[in-house]
């Protein structure tokens, strides 16, 4: 695992990816910041993380699209699946990969309530309560990337995908009021994949472990799913 997660990594600073991928969350983010905490002297950082959500619905896509698409499309997944390391192994050095980078700009944003703090009074509570709500949904959404990457040899198929999926849990508010107002069992059942309800209190300062618990859940189901597409490969 160790060694997938040290190649996976090197290749993202190899290229453009990684560093566009940090410098877009942390310019974005700052620009934010600037706007509604700094200029308008909002107190709580926490608006500035929930402006920015939208953002991981485009940018983890493209993080996560040729970490097994391309393996898959280069005829290099074989060596992968023949070497000893396990296919868990694999998944989890691939998925930690992407996890650093996108740690990177939040722990450059765990600054900014800091240096508001220098001018004023901050709800530290509230603002990184948010900070984590922003962290878990983005690393919800690079396991759902992974997991796609997993099922199509196609780095753009694999992208489109992605987004799709996740445009629809971040939407799932709008669809199931869409459906019924008063909510019956589909929209009961189409709300277990509704990540703006569990987002909603957490940006706004409330720490929820409901929510917490259902994002670790998401993560963990997603990886295990990619671990039976490789499995299932593995054994055709």
């Amino acid at each position: 695992m160790t060694a997938i997660y040290k190649r996976e990594l090197k290749t993202f600073f190899t290229t453009v990816t990684g560093w566009l991928f940090i410098a877009a969350h942390i310019c974005l983010a700052g620009l934010y910041f600037f706007a509604i905490n700094l200029l308008s002297g909002y107190s709580n950082v926490g608006q500035s993380f929930s402006s920015i959500l939208f953002l991981l619905l485009l940018s983890t896509p493209i993080l996560s699209m040729r970490m097994l698409a391309e393996e898959r499309k280069q005829k290099t997944d074989q060596l992968i699946l023949t070497s000893p390391v396990s296919i868990g192994g694999i998944v989890a050095g691939k998925y930690l990969a992407m996890a650093t980078v996108f740690t990177i700009p939040v722990a450059v944003m765990a600054l900014f309530p800091l240096i508001l703090s220098r001018y004023g009074t901050v709800p530290m509570g509230e603002s990184y309560t948010a900070l984590l709500a922003y962290y878990l949904f983005g690393l919800t959404c690079l396991a759902i990337g992974l997991f796609i990457s997993s099922i199509t040899e196609s780095q753009i198929i694999a992208a489109v995908l992605s987004f799709a999926l996740l445009f629809v849990g971040y939407m799932m508010s709008s669809i199931t009021g869409l459906i019924s107002q008063t909510g019956n069992l589909l929209t009961k059942i189409l709300n277990a994949y509704n990540f703006t309800d569990r987002l909603d209190a957490m940006v706004e300062g409330t720490l929820n472990l409901k929510s917490v618990l259902y994002f670790v859940t998401l993560i963990i189901v997603f990886l295990f799913l990619t671990v039976q597409s490789i499995q299932k490969r593995r054994y055709q």
